[in-house]
């Protein structure tokens, strides 16, 4: 089969709510990168894949085998996989890269695909405001804190993580669910506002693909531009096809 698609998804939380609930959707997401997997070209994962993820030197939180071992066959399989760090998952290191072989990024990037320009990013701390969400990734990326942090046994850091992340998701999604393409008003969106101010220094760019705020539009940003949020599979279960033909749209997955 021909290679002709690139898919994009975001948003997994897997992990939450409960372990039951999760593993019925990493079974399905598993069963969805199986379907794609023929004539996919690249998949970019653009953050949150995970609840909560910390690497230790030697310890990675349990769970998720079926949506890594799937994610290792696809790479071994020589398709691209990328994976952009989130929110929720911005302590992912090496880990990812060495065992399942994808591609990490930590800033947002820009790369042709299929002859188009792509602005990637998973979207949290950008455009104007959120200051105290900005304030709270440096202290997190900041790299002492991250070593201190490593001294806190797993099980506790665990629990102190998924407590922490369970509370911004939880606010993401009371904002997501209440959005849909008839009441979404641009102006009040800060990737929107980011998308305007980055489009003037790169003009060449065609397609601005974030994450993060759970809701699965696309928009026009200006005459030859389009800002694409991907939702999340949460609730919507929703990814983003772009073909060869230029066409870039969001579908929602059942099984």
């Amino acid at each position: 089969m021909k290679k002709d698609k690139v898919y994009f998804v975001s948003d997994l939380h897997l992990g939450i709510p409960t372990h039951d609930t999760s593993l019925e959707r990493e079974r399905l997401l598993v069963k969805w990168l199986e379907e794609i997997k023929p004539n996919a070209a690249e998949i970019f994962l653009m953050g949150d894949l995970f609840d909560f993820w910390f690497e230790y030197k030697a310890v990675v939180p349990k769970g998720y085998v079926r949506f890594l071992g799937k994610l290792a066959e696809i790479t071994d399989a020589g398709i691209p996989v990328h994976v952009f760090k989130g929110n929720h998952d911005l302590w992912a290191f090496d880990y990812l890269e060495k065992e399942v072989g994808v591609k990490l990024y930590r800033k947002p990037q820009i790369r042709k695909i299929f002859d188009k320009t792509f602005y990637l990013a998973h979207g949290d701390g950008l455009g104007p405001g959120d200051k105290h969400y900005k304030f709270l990734k440096g202290v997190f990326e900041f790299k002492p804190n991250q070593f201190l942090f490593r001294w806190l046994h797993p099980d506790l850091g665990a629990r102190m993580g998924n407590f922490f992340s369970q509370r911004s998701r939880l606010a993401k999604m009371d904002y997501a669910d209440s959005i849909d393409d008839a009441n979404f008003e641009k102006e009040k969106e800060m990737l929107y506002h980011y998308s305007l101010k980055k489009i003037k220094q790169h003009p060449d760019v065609e397609y601005f693909v974030f994450g993060h705020r759970h809701i699965p539009i696309i928009i026009p940003v200006n005459e030859s531009a389009k800002m694409v949020i991907l939702g999340d599979w949460l609730s919507h279960f929703s990814y983003g096809v772009f073909d060869m033909d230029g066409k870039m749209t969001i579908d929602s997955y059942s099984g």
